[in-house]
């Protein structure tokens, strides 16, 4: 009686050579054994499925009827077989699977751009899936599990995160274009005292909203906010419209604005930072950290061995 949980790969394998072969001495040489041991895997094999496979001559090896029907599945399993195994290496390379990344508004503008487009060139097997949010439903995210990787304007101190940074962003004004200091070659931020100001709530971005206020702070005032708005985009249409002033990060200057110019402001930025869930990553998340850390001239973090189960 057959036996289907005695087969083995093996019997499929060599099962196969004798069919491209039709001739038992060469498989056995192609698969490196002797043509007895060829012959033993095959009876078995023939004992398994309860049929003869091949009808063996003097001078030919032909396939029987239920060797046919054997090989066409045999072929379809062991090229499964073999595209599984590919694809387990390459999971296990960072080449195959989903990334999540999260990224606040117009960071894509910046070296971030240049290494998502890199770490996609590298590694096409790998769905990126690109997600602008604040940097508060980054964090939630990222706690959640809903994020592999964030990079947020400053992020605060959380047991559950890894937190290094990714680069440095100057800070500017943003002002209407025909404000009093639209055309001044600089405006130091101190004229600014007196001026309504447009500004996100601190909840959106925490550290970054801090940053703005420690800026204003060195200057020797606290800004007037008159208006809230939860959109960078949205804040520089505001200013654009005259409701008042601000300070933005540096890649907002790439965006188109009519209505809005940008000014310096001497040694103020914000820190960009790479968020990412704490304790070790998945192949996809090394392998992006690994393009993000050398944009960024970061050094590269050891290896984090894996906890085996």
């Amino acid at each position: 009686m057959s036996d289907p949980a005695r087969l083995e790969l093996r019997h499929l394998r060599y099962f196969r050579e004798v069919v491209d072969e039709l001739h038992f001495g060469r498989a056995a040489a192609r698969l490196a054994v002797t043509q007895p041991t060829l012959s033993v895997q095959i009876r078995q094999l023939e004992a398994i499925v309860g049929a003869r496979l091949f009808d063996r001559h003097t001078r030919q090896v032909t396939l029987t009827a239920a060797g046919r029907v054997l090989d066409d599945a045999a072929r379809r399993l062991l090229r499964d077989v073999d595209a599984a195994v590919d694809a387990t290496r390459q999971a296990h390379a960072g080449q195959l699977g989903v990334l999540r990344v999260g990224f606040g508004p117009t960071l894509m503008l910046s070296t971030l751009g240049d290494v998502v487009r890199t770490y996609r060139q590298r590694h096409p097997g790998v769905r990126v899936d690109l997600r602008e949010l604040p940097t508060s439903e980054q964090i939630t995210a990222l706690v959640r599990g809903d994020l592999d990787v964030g990079f947020v304007r400053g992020a605060e101190a959380d047991p559950r995160l890894h937190v290094e940074l990714f680069a440095r962003e100057p800070l500017v004004i943003a002002l209407h274009r025909d404000h009093r200091l639209a055309k001044a070659a600089r405006v130091p931020l101190s004229a600014l005292a007196g001026e309504p100001w447009v500004l996100f709530p601190r909840a959106i971005a925490p550290r970054l909203h801090e940053r703005v206020i420690e800026v204003c702070a060195r200057a020797g005032f606290r800004p007037n906010v008159v208006q809230e708005s939860r959109e960078v985009y949205t804040t520089v249409g505001l200013v654009g419209a005259g409701v008042g002033v601000t300070i933005v990060p540096d890649t907002v200057r790439r965006l188109s604005w009519a209505g809005a110019v940008f000014k310096p402001i001497p040694r103020a930025s914000v820190s960009i930072a790479l968020v990412r869930p704490s304790g070790p990553e998945p192949p996809v998340v090394e392998a992006f950290l690994a393009v993000a850390r050398k944009a960024s001239g970061a050094p590269a973090e050891p290896a984090r061995r894996r906890p085996t189960r």
